[in-house]
């Protein structure tokens, strides 16, 4: 992992400076050519390595190969350490670098020096290659052509493991394996590992009324590699007591297949497959289990989302309570809760707690062999703490770890991976966007501890963390710090920040804590710094004289978030900020809004630029030397007063998400902030517009000369004045739009109504506070995709239309302190889908607490009170 990530971020670097339109560095070609040349060879290698590893070859050659493997991380560092600090020293003059600063020709010189020193790892690498080519080339065959490997086993064991917390998981799965349909039915039970699939699918399988019900079970464990005549075999030794493996094993598998069919034709079959890793496994054997209309069952679990959609509406599961997995440990542990000694009770239920609620976890506990050794490292679990992961303004961070696929851009590649890795339910969805797609995830501390600790053994990256107070060895080697908020020992914090002092090399600094910052000036190379606030006063000295001068003589950054703890006047953003040569991402958050300076315009690399408010100067005109296009700019949040002239369109291009709003009085004439030309930008996917004007008649008039580009697939309007037929007439043309928020609008009008062939894509409606709305005419086929409905602080609507309930994409109406008519009707729409057996709707509704509407509540009628 270190190795690959130290040449995809030595690519990157060269890469960036070879395509900067004025690089602070220059690179002889030949040395260039040289350097990709070698980084492409050992890359190839580590991918194809990578991918054997699990082979036969000799633990010799495993050896050989992770000595290469820390070889090939020292250089690629050497390298990148040699260029940027070259590039901090051009541009900054080195008058404060804590390196002696390179000429231009030892630059090269050392350069060169590299280059040879990556010509004998890469000349090793062939000789391994060389001495493992068949060992790896086999293994490699063996995974690509049957996916042959770890035979499937069958007959669960006839233990029933302690299953607490999932007896209505139980109930339910007894219930769909025995009652129902006559035809076959296929039930998944799907969820993360660990969290007891097997466990609920073993319980319900060796249950005696299962075996009375069903003439024939069978159940066999796929796993990840899987043989398809191994698994024929297997569930032919289920079916059948007299037949022999040696003679099973001469057959091929249309002839196993065939004799499966044969002897589950004409009788009720359950057939349980464990752990399912791929589709691909069942669409090779699906044609051999016949409908023969005798109410068969077949069982699945498995962890991939994808997997699960194999069969009818499946099983979800989902951790434990607290309460549960107290219950659960104590059967683990002591077969019963009342045997569990007084004296363990409080240091087991903390146990329980810590362990998340993952079943696999908390049953870990129970061999007695490991309970001393569990009690010594209780303190890792009491240091845990969910991870959230935020989506997107991640550029940066994401070109050292992925590689580029031809035709998509780094962030889709990126979500492409995650949102994989959610569907393997390795990461947790914690919350989707209105788009439905992933913004917040979370992963389990069992999971995240795996990681840490193997991040931590290839030293890819140093975590504080409270149960560890000792600073390892080696920290000023380290590239990569992140320091957590839970950090509260004083003497720690105090190690920590003299620790920090010698990281000269570090190129990730990410701060939840306060008090944990020395001089900026001992992270001369750093590309990614995120601070809390209360540490930035721009302009001004806090008590450990950061400003945010400071941070911009950090020259090699590429991801920057900080705020600001100033609450004074509007204030000037640092010119100095161009000395970001690469910067691709700044946040800002501070209480009052900044004023750019006209320098930002010569920052080609921005691509995520976010405050609280931001007034942007307008660019430079066409034709001064200085002129610069931002084409790498997908992001503008938070803009004042945004003028959206010729040259505006011009300088920003490319941009995708654009968040602008009008507050104050508008100095300007209306027609200089040329809203017209928005509709010039043709890549604009998600615009966010507020309008917080107290004149109505420049907010009608700025209103009037909007106009959307076609592009556009998310909008929101904030404090806009609007007619509800301009709604349905000009947003709803929109071809691309499925996302509309409607918030604190003062509509005119009482009555929306719509009509047929607008809204065609739209997926999400949000209407909050635009409380002149009394009716509301409509037809199903005027949303036909629509997904969720939200109608907030509307209570003067009447009803919702009893034909929205039709559209068959409709998944969710939620409602928020709406009259009491309206939520009858969200009632009575309800009833109506679930006679029509529509079990995909759900309904949401907040009331007041002495609402007598609570009453109404029921599994898909979920009603909360304030």
């Amino acid at each position: 992992m270190a190795a690959y990530a130290a040449l995809l971020s030595l690519k990157h670097i060269i890469e960036q400076i070879q395509l900067h339109p004025r690089p602070p560095i220059s690179i002889h070609q030949n040395q260039v050519n040289s350097l990709t040349k070698s980084l492409n060879f050992l890359q190839d290698f580590l991918e194809g390595y990578s991918c054997s590893r699990g082979g036969s070859s000799s633990s010799s050659s495993k050896e050989a190969v992770d000595v290469l493997e820390s070889r090939i991380a020292e250089a690629a560092h050497a390298a990148e350490d040699l260029i940027e600090t070259r590039v901090v020293d051009q541009i900054v003059g080195g008058s404060t670098a804590r390196v002696e600063k390179i000429s231009s020709s030892d630059f090269h010189q050392d350069l060169e020096k590299l280059i040879q020193d990556m010509g004998f790892i890469k000349k090793d690498v062939m000789e391994i290659k060389e001495n493992n080519i068949g060992i790896i080339e086999d293994h490699l065959h063996k995974n690509s052509s049957t996916l042959g490997g770890a035979s499937s086993s069958s007959s669960p064991s006839t233990r029933q493991n302690a299953m607490v917390g999932f007896n209505d998981l139980l109930i339910q799965v007894m219930d769909k394996l025995t009652g129902g349909q006559s035809n076959l039915q296929i039930l998944p039970i799907v969820g993360m590992g660990g969290i007891g699939k097997t466990t609920l699918a073993r319980n319900a399988y060796l249950k005696p009324l299962i075996k009375h019900h069903f003439d024939i079970c069978a159940w066999v464990t796929i796993s990840q590699n899987y043989n398809v005549q191994e698994l024929l075999i297997k569930i032919l030794l289920c079916i059948s007591k007299v037949e022999s493996r040696e003679t099973l094993s001469a057959k091929r598998e249309d002839e196993l297949g065939e004799r499966i069919h044969k002897s589950l034709w004409g009788r009720r079959y359950l057939i349980v497959m464990d752990d399912i890793w791929s589709v691909e496994v069942w669409d090779r054997v699906q044609i051999f289990f016949p409908d023969n209309g005798k109410e068969s069952r077949i069982m699945i679990t498995t962890r991939l989302s994808d997997v699960a959609l194999i069969g009818s509406r499946g099983l979800v599961m989902d951790f434990l309570d607290e309460n549960k997995s107290w219950d659960l440990l104590c059967r683990c542990v002591f077969e019963k809760k009342i045997d569990c000694p007084v004296e363990l009770e409080e240091i087991g239920k903390t146990i329980a707690k810590k362990c998340k609620g993952l079943p696999l976890s908390i049953c870990d506990w129970r061999t007695p062999s490991k309970v001393q050794a569990r009690k010594r490292t209780l303190g890792i679990y009491l240091g845990k703490h969910k991870l959230n992961c935020k989506l997107g303004r991640q550029r940066a961070l994401l070109k050292r770890f992925v590689k580029p696929i031809s035709g998509k851009s780094l962030e889709v590649v990126s979500r492409e991976y995650l949102d994989d890795l959610c569907d393997r339910n390795l990461i947790l969805v914690h919350k989707r966007g209105s788009n439905g797609k992933l913004k917040f995830c979370n992963i389990h501390d069992l999971l995240r501890e795996v990681c840490l600790r193997e991040a931590e053994k290839e030293k890819f990256i140093y975590v504080t963390r409270p149960h560890n107070l000792n600073i390892p060895q080696g920290i000023n080697t380290q590239r990569r710090i992140s320091i957590h908020q839970s950090l509260s020992e004083k003497e720690y914090l105090h190690q920590v920040l003299h620790a920090l002092q010698y990281v000269p090399l570090a190129r990730s600094l990410i701060v939840e804590s306060q008090g944990v910052l020395p001089p900026l000036n001992y992270f001369r190379l750093l590309r990614v710094l995120t601070v809390p606030d209360k540490y930035f006063y721009p302009g001004e000295e806090y008590r450990q004289g950061i400003t945010l001068e400071d941070v911009f003589q950090l020259v090699n950054l590429r991801f920057l978030a900080v705020a600001s703890g100033r609450h004074q006047n509007p204030w000037r953003f640092p010119s100095s900020v161009y000395l970001l040569w690469n910067l691709q991402t700044l946040i800002v958050k501070c209480t009052i809004g900044a004023v750019a300076p006209s320098e930002i315009w010569k920052m080609t690399q921005l691509r995520h630029v976010e405050f609280d408010e931001l007034d942007l100067p307008d660019p430079p005109l066409s034709g001064q030397d200085d002129e610069f296009v931002l084409s790498n700019l997908h992001t503008l949040r938070r803009i004042r007063n945004f003028i959206c002239g010729e040259e505006m369109v011009k300088r920003i291009p490319n941009i995708k998400k654009l968040q602008i709003c009008y507050g104050e009085e508008i100095e300007r004439c209306i027609s200089s902030y040329c809203l017209n030309n928005l509709g010039r930008q043709r890549k604009l996917e998600s615009l966010h517009c507020s309008f917080l004007l107290e004149n109505g008649l420049q907010r009608n008039d700025l209103l009037q000369n909007l106009i959307l580009p076609n592009s556009l697939r998310k909008l929101t309007f904030l404090g806009a004045k609007l007619r509800w037929e301009d709604i349905t007439t000009k947003i709803g043309s929109l071809p691309h739009l499925q996302v509309l928020k409607l918030e604190a609008c003062n509509m005119i009008g009482t009555e929306w109504e719509t009509v047929e062939g607008k809204f065609c894509d739209l997926r999400f409606l949000q209407i909050f506070k635009c409380s002149d709305l009394e009716r509301w005419t409509t037809d199903s086929s005027h949303f036909p995709r629509l997904q969720k409905l939200l109608l907030q602080y509307m209570g003067n609507l009447t009803e919702i239309p009893l034909c929205i309930g039709e559209i068959p994409t409709l998944q969710l109406i939620y409602l928020e302190n709406c009259s009491d008519s309206a939520v009858v009707s969200a009632k009575t729409i309800l009833e109506e889908q679930e006679e029509l057996d529509n079990v995909g709707l759900r309904v949401k509704v907040y009331l007041l607490p002495n609402n007598q509407l609570r009453s109404l509540a029921s599994p898909n009628f979920e009603v909360e009170t304030w």
